[in-house]
């Protein structure tokens, strides 16, 4: 069925193509691109052009294409840390610093061709609609440097019912941070979109865009007010969401974020950030229902080495 939006009055002319991100930020520009190059996008019912002005009252409609087929390939050097396997999903704990999925500038060496690799990783037969998929397997992700625990599909069956949990918010996924400054305990609720001045980040600061839902607990002051322990608890998941919240609506962002923090000031604070070069956020908990078996699942995996070097160290402070 298709997706319709309609331009609202506060909309100045824009093109479509930078419009459409806005209302559809979990899409990659590149596959909004070959949507409306395959005719799939509409304006007032007609096909339209990447550059085509957009104004106040347009009428957009978005019939969703099937992605390319993956062109991933297995890479045993991939070495995964599997918590939990049977027949239809799996549970790892992801190390920072490791891509889901294949992408410009990291063809090899990520999470999909890891699996791809595993014997027990069967590949989905042709014409099945895991097959068409560039991210064979992936329910959730995480970005490159979060840590911890997600899960994988391996049947058609499992993904869709993983994704059945995630949208009605059953999934239990509790997040470790250290940020910046001390948040206020709080629940965060905004739109959540693509950033319409970079195109590698997203914004809170927006009316358009999808919900988003972040509850923000302090677990412990560190460093004298400086920083602090926290948890996170997602009832959305949407790109960068924590980042995005903690940044933007609190005003303390993860510790050693280059994207959305700051550099301290502190002497102390940029050395124990220097080392750590990596943002400070791990999936501590994930917990879900088998989506076959039906049995309840939980998975808890500590803080890694890095993260807890660095949580050491602003104690001692």
């Amino acid at each position: 069925m298709p997706l319709m939006f309609v331009l609202d009055d506060s909309q100045a002319k824009e093109r479509v193509d930078k419009v459409l991100p806005q209302f559809l930020p979990d899409i990659s520009r590149a596959t909004l691109q070959r949507w409306i190059v395959e005719g799939r996008v509409l304006i007032a019912g007609r096909p339209c052009k990447p550059r085509e002005l957009v104004g106040p009252g347009a009428v957009i409609s978005v019939e969703p294409g099937a992605p390319p087929p993956s062109e991933a390939e297995p890479d045993p050097s991939v070495v995964l840390d599997v918590l939990f396997e049977d027949d239809f999903l799996m549970v790892i704990n992801k190390p920072a610093g490791l891509v889901m999925h294949p992408a410009r500038g990291h063809r090899t060496g990520t999470l999909v061709n890891g699996l791809l690799a595993r014997p027990s990783f069967t590949p989905p037969p042709a014409g099945s609609e895991s097959a068409q998929l560039l991210r064979p397997g992936i329910v959730h992700r995480l970005d490159k440097d979060t840590s911890g625990v997600l899960m994988v599909a391996k049947t058609d069956a499992a993904r869709e019912g993983l994704k059945a949990q995630l949208a009605g918010r059953t999934v239990e996924r509790l997040y470790r941070g250290l940020t910046l400054g001390v948040p206020a305990n709080s629940t965060i609720r905004t739109q959540h979109a693509r950033n319409p001045h970079s195109r590698l980040k997203f914004t809170s600061l927006t009316d358009v865009g999808k919900l988003a839902v972040t509850r923000v607990a302090v677990i412990e002051k560190l460093a004298n007010g400086k920083a602090a322990l926290i948890e996170c608890r997602l009832e959305t998941g949407r790109t960068h969401q924590i980042r995005v919240h903690l940044a933007e609506q609190l005003k303390t962002p993860l510790m050693s974020d280059s994207l959305y923090g700051r550099r301290p000031h502190d002497p102390a604070l940029l050395a124990i950030s220097e080392r750590l070069g990596r943002h400070a956020l791990h999936a501590e908990v994930l917990g879900f229902i088998h989506p076959v078996s039906k049995e309840q699942l939980r998975f808890s995996v500590p803080l890694p080495e890095d993260m807890a070097l660095a949580l050491s160290a602003l104690r001692a402070l």
